[in-house]
């Protein structure tokens, strides 16, 4: 993916925001961050990125999107504050992270559980013998991971169906969903939209890989 060059708006200062502004900005983009909040109620890392990596801050209403050809969506910054018409690229941290990570995936969502399913892997991998990292939703930024992530190891990752909204190339060598049960109802329009959003786990795997599902849930042995 090039970067080099690019005019980015990365929209959410929580801890994705930060890390996808700082990757961009290091790889030679030209980059934006906004959020809803006032800047002086950012944490002290998002306000900071003005002064060490020369990134524009933005609060309140979405800024002219005229000169952005790349909008990196944080997971808790709904994807339809973009507008329809918009003619650029649109994907969230976990996607800009896919592109640079090396090495093979194990995916986890479900509505409960995922957490502790994640490091659980990650601590058996580990006790393996296996060079492993753990990322995501669990609270490090996959992002963060790209740097030291090998062709010889593996990472784990939680992911939310936040996460899984903003997707495209994603392709997990081992995708596992625990379930699903109504969540998030205030973000989704229903909940087979929710149900939606947590499918596309799988959207990308081929023959060469892996999807465990629970069996024992409705949602997902359906």
């Amino acid at each position: 993916m090039k970067i080099e060059g690019r005019k980015a708006l990365v929209l959410g200062a929580g801890k994705s925001g930060v890390e996808s502004s700082r990757f961009l900005a290091e790889r030679g983009a030209a980059v934006v961050l906004h959020d809803k909040k006032n800047i002086e109620a950012w944490s002290d890392a998002a306000k900071g990125l003005k002064t060490s990596h020369n990134i524009g801050l933005i609060s309140g209403e979405l800024p002219s999107l005229d000169q952005i050809d790349l909008i990196v969506i944080s997971p808790g910054v709904p994807t339809n504050i973009v507008p329809t018409g918009f003619a650029g690229e649109v994907i969230g941290e976990v996607e800009l992270a896919y592109r640079f990570l090396k090495g093979r995936i194990v995916g986890i969502t479900g509505s409960n559980g995922k957490t502790t399913t994640t490091a659980l892997i990650g601590e058996l991998l580990k006790n393996a013998g296996i060079k492993t990292q753990v990322g995501g939703n669990i609270g490090t930024p996959l992002l963060s991971l790209t740097e030291t992530s090998s062709d010889d190891g593996w990472t784990v990752v939680e992911l939310s169906s936040f996460q899984l909204e903003t997707i495209k190339d994603l392709r997990p060598n081992v995708g596992i969903c625990l379930n699903v049960t109504p969540n998030h109802l205030d973000r989704y329009d229903s909940f087979q939209g929710y149900a939606a959003a947590k499918r596309r786990m799988f959207m990308n795997q081929t023959a060469e890989d892996v999807a465990v599902l629970n069996a024992d849930d409705e949602i997902t042995a359906s």
